[in-house]
């Protein structure tokens, strides 16, 4: 529904006046440069660590916890939407122009939206579990139970699915001057009510998981607080500073990926329901939408710092791995150096 009516909404911005009389793309030079630069760091960085988490984690597939399996499907959403990139790359060094085709522009679009809408699922139930972890150890922990977060995510992949699969059957391709535009500016009017729709969206998905987030952030330094009053060793513990760490760094990577796009459509949005936006201001919506949209991508590279906090022996095992390549690499160039001797 959130990405749905994000569709709507973005699509509604631009009436057939202005889409006549309005060209949006005036810095198709820069991003043509700037963008295929970004998402290829982006493509790089994410493919290496989430492909590493995945690895390292199904190598201890039988000592999953609660955190490991949000942790896990968070890696898997981002790797996912990875497999989108050199499409997106290709697209703006094209100067927004298309070659695809419209079946994989749709797909691109729905991969973008789950990747937002799973991983801020996944990140808001991550903070849940360590608030339960620390804040209640001796309540409610059959939550945390791994039965009941495999039923947790397979419900939030049911639900942001049902959410993003109307995308699949809507025409995403646009024919803008002598280009075919994908993930832009929809051809269809949109509804008076779109604009609060959005609002409510945004409410919903962004809002609501920054709230609970910063709640269970404030929840556990109170209680790690409290304890180190009463015992200085239990609040200087491992434990409870690696809990802290991985709230920390949820809430951090939220703030930096998530908030400048909702706050975009926020009051772009807000100002639409009170005026009709003109050249101009389309025209900067459209360079902050992408500006944000970046930045909300970017959070494929910093969820893999996640796991090095949050996974106990992660960075054990990551260091074994590097080592083992690098004794492997080096037999072998002692081997080849001796056979040519």
């Amino acid at each position: 529904m959130a990405a749905d009516n994000i569709s709507i909404t973005i699509s509604s911005a631009e009436n057939p006046l202005n889409q006549s009389s309005c060209d949006v793309f005036v810095y198709q030079r820069s991003a043509a440069v700037l963008f295929p630069t970004f998402y290829s760091v982006v493509f790089v960085i994410s493919v290496c660590g989430n492909s590493l988490v995945l690895y390292v984690m199904c190598q201890r597939k039988h000592k999953f916890n609660s955190t490991s399996i949000y942790l896990v499907n968070l890696a898997l959403s981002d790797t996912l939407f990875t497999l989108s990139l050199p499409s997106r790359i290709t697209y703006y060094i094209r100067h927004f122009d298309w070659p695809f085709g419209d079946f994989l522009c749709r797909l691109t679009t729905l991969l973008f939206f789950v990747n937002t809408y799973a991983g801020i699922a996944f990140m808001t139930c991550i903070s849940l579990d360590r608030y339960l972890a620390m804040v209640h150890p001796h309540q409610l922990q059959c939550l945390r139970s791994t039965r009941v977060v495999r039923r947790v995510c397979c419900l939030i992949w049911t639900l942001v699915s049902l959410q993003i699969v109307p995308l699949l059957f809507r025409n995403l391709l646009q024919k803008n001057q002598e280009r075919r535009t994908c993930m832009e500016y929809f051809n269809f009017d949109g509804s008076p009510l779109t604009p609060y729709l959005l609002l409510l969206a945004c409410t919903v998905s962004f809002c609501s998981p920054l709230l609970i987030i910063v709640g269970c952030y404030t929840k556990i330094n109170l209680k790690l607080r409290a304890d180190a009053k009463q015992n200085s060793l239990t609040g200087r513990s491992k434990r409870n500073h690696r809990a802290n760490t991985i709230i920390l760094l949820i809430l951090l990577t939220f703030i930096t990926c998530f908030s400048p796009f909702h706050i975009n459509i926020i009051q772009f949005m807000s100002r639409k329901l009170y005026q009709q936006p003109g050249c101009e201001e389309l025209r900067a919506f459209k360079t902050s939408l992408q500006i944000t949209v970046a930045l909300m991508n970017f959070n494929c590279c910093l969820d893999p710092v996640i796991y090095f906090f949050a996974i106990k022996t992660y960075k054990k095992r990551v260091m074994r791995i590097f080592k083992d390549y690098l004794y492997t690499s080096s037999k072998m160039t002692t081997e080849n150096s001796s056979s040519n001797t």
